[in-house]
């Protein structure tokens, strides 16, 4: 299987959006850009709510058919590892191997010397007009290769565990290095590439931590001018690494969190363009925040539903904050207590959680607290998919809406 040259990771918690997550795609294809959607669904996300991988892959299948869709898609084992693999082999046909785990565990001193000697001679080259245009010493590729190589080693028993079920070919490869403690820089993507080839794991798309935070459902924070430059230098890097290494022509970088990430949405798209390059980009769960906001946009017992949702999660922050402490970032005292927002009419609920900017009213606290308050929604079990069921015709455009205006339009089709 190749993967497109664009291609989109979305997420759908509770399996109901399939159809109007689709739609952006197609209209996407109707204004002549070709972007493959990609379902994705953690582990830890089927365990909160109940589900499994199978769903994931009826729900796609059911929107493929119900839109005729003619174009390839994926359902995405996202962040799996040796242990919880398994399940998802079956139903999946993308894998996210997550190597978090890995990372910082350092290998023997013989292998990290023997990596370091087989890659001197690409280090020492340098990559011109890149942080890499200086060579690297044998030390620093020692220093990497301690840090990275069983990650990749990880890696690599994963894929070969996938691909003896599977066959050769038969599935996506993604390499995620995105949830650990630094980011990295260029230098260490290339020798990340450099193990991974060795461990002969044909990844497609690989997904860095940068620099600056990229917390859920809200605008990217730090230095946008250094991020653009080393997103630029991440795709020299694979371009080198593709020619270099003999990885799958088609390899890309992978953005993780990259939901609502607006103001480095110009960057990667210049970027992109500047350098011929694919992109896989994943908006994670925004699809469930335009749920809340269209339960909340319909008045009456939805709005209710919707505050209570708020209500619960206010009263539960340090439980369901705490699995995604690295990626969120809620000030306490920026939350509203649940019997102000109880009292808010639609138009003031909307106005809080829709992340744009430029409204007064956005909270970007109260909008991280609802993004992961998914387990609240989970627990509520039939009257939450019913309510989503009776109000489709308000969240279904919302949903579409968010991807095909919020995400693709100023990615993939910039001006």
């Amino acid at each position: 299987m190749i993967l497109p040259r664009y291609s989109m990771g979305i997420g759908d918690r509770f399996a109901r959006q399939g159809q109007a997550q689709l739609r952006a795609f197609a209209q996407a294809r109707a204004l002549g850009v070709d972007i493959t959607p990609v379902w994705n669904k953690s582990n830890r996300e089927h365990m909160i709510v109940g589900s499994g991988p199978d769903a994931v892959r009826a729900e796609a299948d059911a929107a493929v058919r119900a839109l005729r869709w003619t174009g390839p898609y994926y359902v995405d084992a996202d962040h799996i590892t040796l242990q919880t693999v398994e399940a998802f082999i079956c139903a999946c046909d993308f894998f996210t191997i997550d190597v978090a785990d890995f990372v910082g565990r350092p290998a023997p001193d013989e292998e990290v010397w023997d990596f370091a000697d087989r890659h001197r001679r690409v280090a020492s080259r340098g990559i011109p007009g890149t942080a890499l245009a200086d060579p690297v010493s044998p030390d620093d590729v020692a220093r990497i290769g301690r840090q990275y190589l069983l990650a990749a080693r990880g890696a690599g028993a994963i894929y070969r565990r996938i691909e003896a079920a599977k066959g050769h070919g038969r599935f996506i490869t993604e390499v995620s290095i995105d949830e650990t403690d630094s980011p990295q820089t260029p230098v260490d993507l290339l020798l990340i590439l450099a193990a991974l080839a060795d461990e002969k794991v044909p990844v497609q798309t690989i997904a860095p931590k940068f620099t600056g935070r990229f917390n859920k459902g809200t605008d990217y924070v730090g230095d946008v001018a250094r991020f653009e430059q080393e997103f630029n230098d991440d795709l020299a890097v694979v371009a080198f690494a593709v020619r270099e290494f003999g990885l799958p022509p088609d390899l890309k970088i992978s953005i993780h969190s990259g939901s609502d990430k607006f103001s480095i949405y110009a960057p990667i798209a210049r970027a992109i363009q500047k350098h011929d390059a694919g992109l896989h980009l994943k908006t994670a769960g925004t699809t469930w925040l335009a749920e809340v906001e269209g339960l909340a946009a319909s008045g009456g017992e939805a709005l209710g539903l919707a505050q209570e949702i708020y209500a619960q999660a206010y009263a539960r922050t340090d439980e369901l904050t705490a699995p995604y402490a690295a990626v969120i970032d809620i000030a306490r005292e920026r939350l509203p207590a649940p019997e102000i927002v109880r009292r808010w009419s639609s138009a003031q609920f909307v106005a809080a959680l829709r992340h744009d900017p430029t409204c007064p009213a956005y909270n970007p606290h109260l909008r991280q607290l609802l993004h992961v308050a998914f387990k609240v929604a989970a627990g509520m079990g039939p009257e939450y998919l019913g309510a989503l069921d009776d109000h489709a015709d308000v969240i279904g455009p919302l949903v579409t809406e968010n991807l095909l205006d919020r995400h693709i339009r100023p990615v993939f089709i910039p001006g």
